[in-house]
């Protein structure tokens, strides 16, 4: 397994996943709040409608851990610990996007990601 990159990233992806739950779940008990918004950035995607270049910028730019790292450094950091269960959200659908195999996007058709076409 350790010589196939792409079942490495799949495994890494159900490990962001699952601790992500983890830490949703201890700091918020309530799941209705993550079931509502655990799609939500799937709404970059609308920048597709403004061209393929615009729509892989903006839905990479939502997909990638850099910002919800850096939030959740700010959250941390600041002591606003009521927006860390979004945080982990955000974080938890990276993680299921990479482990059902839906990477970032290459500027050439919304199918072509970096772990695969879908």
């Amino acid at each position: 397994m350790f010589d196939k990159p792409r079942a490495l990233l799949h495994l890494e992806g159900a490990v962001i996943f699952a601790l992500s739950l983890y830490v949703f779940h201890r700091v918020h008990p309530g799941w209705l709040l993550f079931v509502a918004l655990i799609l939500v950035p799937d709404l970059s995607m609308l920048g597709y409608l403004l061209g393929v270049r615009v729509g892989a910028i903006c839905y990479n730019l939502v997909h990638t851990l850099t910002l919800p790292l850096v939030a959740a450094g700010c959250v941390l950091a600041s002591d606003q610990r009521a927006w860390l269960p979004f945080v982990a959200i955000w974080i938890a659908h990276i993680g299921m996007d990479r482990m059902l195999g839906y990477g970032l996007k290459y500027p050439t058709a919304f199918k072509d990601t970096h772990l695969q076409r879908v």
